[in-house]
């Protein structure tokens, strides 16, 4: 490395050579930081193109929801999932009315009027989702909420954690 600016140096100058070698070491530090792990995100995206629609930091035992209403029932919906590393837990599912795609056989108990399956037995490290506009997906991540439909614009998309670069979290800060 120290052989290279020497060269440059007597090629281009003093200053040229010092140029030189802040922008290679700029440019190694951006290379690290992009490749660095330093946090979790939430990515959502397009199942058929692979366009990333949502990207927002995580971090463990965040709440990431899905917020809709059912198609048949016109009641609201929500289903609830805890990060755990990379992945999704199901940690509960609240809804008004029994209707067709609703856990009937459950644990459900009502609370305050809505009906709630606390800990279904379920994880993973994909949700699949088909945002509707009749639904109304929006999607909530913490203290966050995405207009699912918008975002996607009613196309299919997949939720997974991933990991988030020490260049994403210093420029998103």
């Amino acid at each position: 490395m120290f052989a290279f600016i020497d060269r440059l140096r007597e090629r281009l100058g003093r200053r040229a050579a010092l140029l030189a070698a802040v922008v290679v070491v700029a440019l190694l530090a951006t290379a690290t930081a992009s490749a660095v792990p330093a946090g979790k995100q939430l990515t959502v995206t397009d199942q058929e193109t692979g366009e990333v629609v949502i990207q927002t930091p995580v971090h463990e035992n965040s709440t990431v929801a899905l917020h809709y209403t059912h198609s048949v029932q016109k009641s609201p919906v929500v289903d609830q999932y805890t990060v755990r590393g990379h992945t999704l837990v199901y940690t509960r599912m609240e809804f008004e009315s029994y209707g067709w795609g609703l856990p009937s056989r459950s644990d459900v108990r009502e609370v305050n009027g809505t009906f709630v399956l606390a800990d279904p037995d379920w994880q993973g490290r994909e949700i699949h989702v088909k945002p509707g506009r009749v639904a109304g997906h929006r999607l909530v991540v913490d203290d966050r909420t995405y207009d699912l439909v918008e975002r996607s614009n009613a196309r299919a998309v997949t939720i997974r954690v991933t990991d988030r670069s020490l260049l994403a979290t210093i420029l998103h800060s």
